[in-house]
């Protein structure tokens, strides 16, 4: 595991890992109000019922024993908070500096270092066996559930089944349904404690059933593959999901970076160059000195436009985002490792004065976009990839700085308040 290490860390950052030791204690986050047990099952919908049994027929269909598939079924119920949390959307996205500072604390980074030290022969197994270093295991084991102290408190199979009956995602819910039969039918964990988020996801890795049954191992050797009570298990089947990604053990998942001044912004468009052309371009580590001559390719990444910090993203990223589809994710993931392994906080952190957009001025910035030739997409207000682009371009073409961002200038210029 050292030695993998050794790929992520300098030398003096590796004499701080081995020598730490635990200095803080951390408090186990309070149970979200999304997702108690507290939820009140309302009276089902007209044809609930009826729908209970096609997907019973269609579990029995698709391998579930009959036995399973009926006691199950028979017991679900409707939750109708399972709804109003799949159709939720927040007024307010959430800036980089928020998101970061939430997931990656003193606290979280200290428990972080205090399990690797108390896991550290399990650790050492999974990372021999699949490459992936221990502070990216116990990374993402605190950003899913902070360490295993909250994994949900909803039915997997009310909540799942509460949202194949449901017409928004009824055919990728009915798979998620009939995977988590399966899960109960092969004995993993009974079916009154299959617990987990309103969406279905479990265990201390927060797997969806369907990833669950793909790369779920039983590494305890009890014979059952329980990502719930079994850490081993939980941790391997970390591990094995992440190798079948094509993690790459040899490298770390990205670096923070410093760009030289009038630095060319749209090349942060997603194009992956050799580090030594970004090297040619000025880039540096973060501390000033050049980049590495190493034969490997990187994305530039400005989460908070030109004010905040860069990051040059390598292939692990990439697998990072195969996990959860979100670049802030991706970012906390890679940086809380960094901590946990005996790194320092971010040398230029994100402003934490930039204001959040609501959905309503993102979904009037998309329209914006369009009307003036800006392809943004379907407006739905995220700004994602596509808005991105829109973005870069106008402000290229408007003489401001091209980092994609939806700052004061950008609004302004489209004559928009951004409340």
């Amino acid at each position: 595991m050292l030695t993998k290490l050794a790929r992520i860390l300098p030398n003096r950052q590796m004499a701080c890992l081995l020598s730490v030791s635990a200095l803080l204690a951390i408090s186990a986050l309070p149970a979200s109000a999304e997702e108690t047990n507290t939820e009140a099952v309302l009276k089902a919908p007209d044809g609930f019922e009826e729908c209970k049994l096609q997907l019973q027929e269609k579990a029995i269909a698709a391998g579930v024993s009959a036995q399973t598939a009926q006691e199950v079924m028979t017991k679900v119920q409707h939750i109708e908070r399972v709804i109003e949390l799949d159709r939720r959307q927040p007024e307010f996205t959430t800036t980089f500096a928020d998101y970061l500072n939430r997931r990656v604390n003193d606290a979280r980074v200290t428990k972080g270092r205090e399990l690797i030290q108390e896991h550290s022969a399990l650790l050492a197994r999974v990372t021999e066996e699949t490459g992936v270093p221990a502070p990216y295991l116990v990374s993402f084991w605190g950003l899913e559930t902070n360490f295993g102290s909250y994994f949900g408190k909803m039915s997997v199979p009310d909540s799942l089944t509460t949202l194949a009956c449901d017409a928004r995602r009824s055919t990728f819910f009915t798979e998620q349904l009939i995977a988590a039969l399966r899960i109960i039918d092969e004995g993993a964990i009974p079916a009154d404690q299959m617990e987990g988020s309103w969406a279905g996801a479990m265990g201390h890795v927060q797997f969806m059933p369907t990833v669950f049954l793909k790369h779920a191992v039983d590494a305890d050797g009890d014979g059952r593959r329980d990502l719930w009570n079994s850490l081993p298990d939980a941790m391997m089947s970390a591990g094995k999901f992440l190798q079948s990604m094509n993690w790459d053990g040899d490298y770390r998942w990205g670096r923070e970076v410093l760009l030289p001044e009038n630095f060319d912004y749209s090349l942060a468009d997603g194009r992956r160059l050799e580090l030594g052309k970004w090297r040619e371009l000025g880039i540096t580590d973060a501390f000033g000195k050049p980049l590495a001559r190493e034969d490997i390719t990187a994305a530039l990444i400005v989460p908070a436009g030109h004010q905040g910090p860069a990051f040059l993203a390598y292939h692990n990223f990439k697998v990072i985002m195969g996990w959860n589809r979100s670049e802030f994710y991706a970012i906390a993931v890679g940086h809380l490792a960094d901590r946990i392994a005996g790194a320092g906080l971010l040398q230029n952190p994100p402003p934490e004065d930039t204001p959040a957009l609501s959905r309503d001025t993102v979904l009037e910035l998309q329209a914006a976009l369009n009307e003036r030739g800006y392809d943004a997409g379907k407006p739905d207000g995220i700004t994602g990839p596509a808005t991105r682009s829109a973005i870069r371009k106008y402000q290229h073409d408007n003489g401001m700085i091209a980092d994609g961002f939806p700052g004061e200038a950008l609004l302004d210029s489209l004559q928009m308040s951004g409340s």
